[in-house]
């Protein structure tokens, strides 16, 4: 596996792993997030406190995950299956009751000397919501 590759795919196995510091450790200061479906949040702080909102709303693993490198090892994408469960009420979003869901999803990832510089994630939201409102 190609050094990018690895890159991400340490990142990805932290996330499942719950260890958020060492998420962050691979991040660039400045790293841009791509929201799913939404805005863009710039810097590792902005990240982290993203992070704390899905932990206290979340809790997820990613199985089934491919990591695809571009020659020049700066792009990245990875795609994974999504398994959680709805423990709190995210703003915005259907009432939680511990509903569990899977999802596909995708990220796409910039890397710059060494760390993360950007983290673009998609999924249907739209899939989601169904998910979790089936037996509402």
């Amino acid at each position: 596996m190609d050094t990018a590759a690895h890159l991400v795919r340490t990142y990805l196995d932290a996330f499942n792993r719950g260890d958020r510091a060492a998420m962050l450790a691979l991040l660039t200061e400045d790293v841009a997030h791509d929201v799913n479906q939404g805005g863009r949040e710039v810097g590792r702080d902005a990240f982290a406190a993203f992070m704390a909102r899905m932990d206290r709303c979340y809790r997820e693993r990613l199985d089934d995950i491919v990591v695809m490198a571009e020659a020049t090892g700066t792009r990245v994408a990875a795609e994974f299956t999504v398994h959680g469960e709805y423990i709190a009420t995210d703003d915005g979003l259907p009432e939680a009751r511990g509903q569990r869901y899977a999802l596909p999803a995708g990220a796409f990832y910039a890397i710059r000397d060494g760390r993360i510089a950007r983290v673009t994630l998609h999924y249907n939201l739209a899939d989601w919501i169904a998910q979790v409102t089936a037996d509402a």
